[in-house]
């Protein structure tokens, strides 16, 4: 089987989490804030806090800027559910914008449309989520700057994006948001195992997002509300969960963003590769945005009769995906009041879309299989209508 999506893991990458494993901690030491601080430079933040996931990072990302019962939340319906579980999960309202037809990221012409009928109904919501798909960030110019007009906090869901750029700054920078979630994930550009990772300008949601992954428990003698009682003494501030990264996936991770461009850079050659191999298929290619780098998490392509194509490639060996089925035609979403047709790109998007491998341990030879056996399932489908 050719994966979609794996890790790339060297000697250098092992010798960092056997350096953990001989240490003296394995949860709580320094390499936790050491790939804190390695992210935050990489991007161009002032600060970073990992955790055990990206959707823990949504999570305290959304509590930090104050989202609870009563607020609302949007985000996309091309994204994995996780963007929109944390709305819920935080007691907010929850709802959807359509995508725009290039990058598949949210339209910031839908997003225009939609803020002004809310603003009408005295429903705009409190909290934006758009989500860099494959890669490529959103256009957070359009989208950061509707946002400041209505008061509106945002959450870059960058899981697919650390090492892009966009308008001349790294993702991450939050340049035009409060807050940047990375994933990593074993099929991500980096990997910590599992892990994500959320970077901010602003100090003091930092320090919040730090107090919620750990029970809402501070040491900090800054922040104490009691007199100085002796070195056993925490104090918890809020209603916080345990979703700390450990020492092991922070080495990991340090390791891994030592070899981020090159990571980036086999991915742009894998994708100019795909680019000329697939030119003479019927294949809707992806566009890349020239206003920035993407990251290239994914390579999705546009096929007709998807499922006959799918089958057929999986059968041969090769582990193509289809990302995302929209959010809102899950049942568990379709049952708050959602239905086919509500968000018709994303839905357009969705019926032909195919994610074929791509990650730097793809070699030319597998990758020339998978342009064969693409050209094959495309024949067939094509000769069955």
């Amino acid at each position: 089987m050719i994966p979609y999506g794996r890790q790339d893991i060297d000697e250098d990458d092992i010798a960092a989490v056997v350096a953990v494993l001989r240490s003296d901690f394995l949860t709580q030491g320094p390499a936790v804030p050491a790939f804190e601080a390695a992210l935050a430079a990489r991007v161009g933040a002032g600060h970073a806090v990992a955790v055990n996931s990206a959707t823990s990072a949504l999570h305290v990302a959304c509590l930090a800027l104050g989202l609870g019962p009563g607020g609302r939340l949007w985000t996309v319906p091309n994204t994995f559910v996780a963007s929109a579980n944390v709305g819920l999960l935080c007691g907010a309202e929850v709802d959807f914008v359509d995508i725009e037809p290039r990058g598949y990221c949210m339209c910031p012409d839908a997003l225009e449309a939609k803020l002004a009928v809310a603003e009408r109904e005295g429903r705009l919501p409190d909290v934006l989520i758009p989500v860099h798909f494959a890669g490529q960030s959103a256009d957070m110019g359009r989208i950061g700057a509707l946002a400041r007009r209505h008061g509106i906090r945002v959450i870059e869901d960058a899981s697919h994006a650390v090492g892009a750029t966009h308008a001349g700054r790294p993702v991450g920078a939050c340049a035009e948001s409060d807050i940047a979630v990375f994933s990593f994930h074993p099929v991500k550009i980096v990997t910590t195992a599992e892990g994500g990772a959320a970077t901010t300008q602003d100090a003091e949601l930092a320090r919040r997002m730090g107090l919620f992954r750990s029970h809402g428990i501070t040491r900090d003698a800054a922040h104490m509300q009691a007199p100085d009682t002796g070195g056993w003494w925490y104090e918890q501030h809020a209603l916080g969960l345990n979703y700390r990264m450990t020492e092991l996936q922070a080495a990991l991770g340090s390791a891994q963003l030592a070899r981020l461009d090159a990571f980036l850079d086999r991915r742009h050659a894998l994708a100019r590769r795909y680019d000329a191999l697939l030119a003479d298929l019927p294949v809707g290619r992806p566009w890349q945005d020239p206003a920035g780098r993407s990251a290239l998490h994914l390579y999705p392509v546009q096929v007709a009769h998807r499922r006959a194509v799918f089958d057929h490639l999986r059968a041969a060996g090769i582990g193509v995906q289809v990302h995302y089925i929209p959010v809102h035609l899950q049942p568990f979403w379709a049952a708050r009041g959602h239905a086919r047709g509500d968000f018709p790109v994303s839905e357009a998007y969705y019926d032909r879309t195919l994610s074929l491998p791509l990650h730097p341990r793809l070699t030319e030879a597998e990758q020339d299989r998978v342009v064969a056996v693409l050209a094959e399932a495309l024949a067939r489908a094509g000769a069955a209508g």
